[in-house]
């Protein structure tokens, strides 16, 4: 991925140039209980393209199969090798750590407890003093007694696996803390941080290029602190789209490790070529659009694609943001329909 402020460029369609698209869900296949409008068109599209598909979720726990199911009624065809989640991530952290028949502590939900068996490891409890190891994930009927014994056996020197970090979690009644909450628990008790499965860490990608194949593997996502900096640990190139989490703001304000190589609104941009902004002084160029940057704000003229906007925006945003420290402000920005 380019280091330069800049986002890359690739002369053909990226379901042609890469064989591989490993898709975050919510934000990017679907947002709450709907697919996003096009969607399932555009993963359709890119399959008939010769590209293989994958979804991939840090939420440990659904079981791939509940997961394929719940894409199918959105009208995205998905089977349950399709998918890859934090929890089989994990699972086969532990695996190649401790091998098949090792005794491990389950504290989570079914798509856990599912993972580790599948991986030939012995789910057991945390009372169990002969576990090898701990992993945690997202269960809403996690008990806190469990999650007490369990705080105990780490900073006792019980090495711990955890699924993911993230502190927020979509639900019906609104976001609600996720699984991060009880590992910075866990962890401020224990004074020990986990070995962690899914974004930005890199397992959960890697296990997906190992379930799924592919040479050229492409991350697409919506969120730029799990999605993207995952791309980049794992060194894998990215696609973000903003029908999710990122807007405007988060955006102008990425961090270079955040940064993705490409940029679109929604994954109709795995179908379509992507050309490069052009940096000129303190200005951007791309397709119609020309960015001037001056005074810690962008001044934006012309006209063209809605997709070049925000690609040559996002160029000048982030050159200003490595030369002074500070994000420009986004008033007065007002992105085309």
């Amino acid at each position: 991925m380019p280091d330069r402020p800049g986002l890359a460029g690739c002369d053909a369609p990226l379901q042609e140039a890469y064989d591989l698209a490993m898709l975050d869900l919510d934000g990017v296949v679907y947002v709450g209980p709907d697919a996003v409008p096009g969607a399932p068109d555009h993963v359709s599209a890119a399959r008939e393209a010769g590209m293989r598909i994958a979804f991939i979720t840090n939420n440990a726990s659904r079981p791939p199969s509940a997961v394929a199911a719940h894409l199918t009624e959105l009208g995205v065809g998905a089977g349950e090798s399709d998918v890859v989640t934090s929890a089989q991530a994990a699972a086969q952290v532990l695996v190649e750590r401790l091998g098949e028949g090792a005794r491990v502590a389950v504290l989570g939900a079914e798509g856990l407890l599912e993972a580790v068996r599948e991986a030939g490891l012995a789910v057991t409890d945390v009372e169990d003093e002969g576990a090898a190891a701990l992993v945690t994930g997202y269960g809403p009927d996690v008990l806190w007694r469990d999650i007490m014994r369990a705080a105990v056996r780490v900073r006792d020197g019980l090495w711990w696996v955890a699924s993911n970090t993230d502190m927020s979690i979509p639900t019906g009644y609104g976001t609600a803390p996720g699984h991060g909450v009880l590992v910075d628990t866990v962890s401020r008790f224990s004074g020990v941080e986990p070995d962690v499965a899914g974004k930005p860490a890199r397992p959960l990608l890697d296990e997906t290029v190992r379930r799924v194949g592919g040479q050229r593997p492409l991350m697409v996502g919506d969120r730029l602190d799990t999605d993207i900096e995952g791309a980049r640990t794992a060194g894998v190139d990215a696609l973000l789209v903003l029908t999710g989490v990122t807007g405007l703001a988060e955006l102008v304000a990425a961090r270079p490790d955040e940064r993705p190589t490409y940029l679109a609104r929604d994954l109709g941009g795995l179908a379509t070529p992507h050309e490069a902004p052009e940096p000129d002084g303190d200005s951007v160029r791309l397709g119609g659009w020309a960015v001037t940057r001056g005074e810690g704000r962008l001044t934006v003229e012309g006209g063209g694609e809605a997709d070049d906007w925000w690609r040559a925006v996002a160029t000048a945003a982030w050159a200003h943001l490595d030369e002074t420290g500070d994000p420009v402000t986004t008033d007065g920005l007002e992105p085309p329909r």
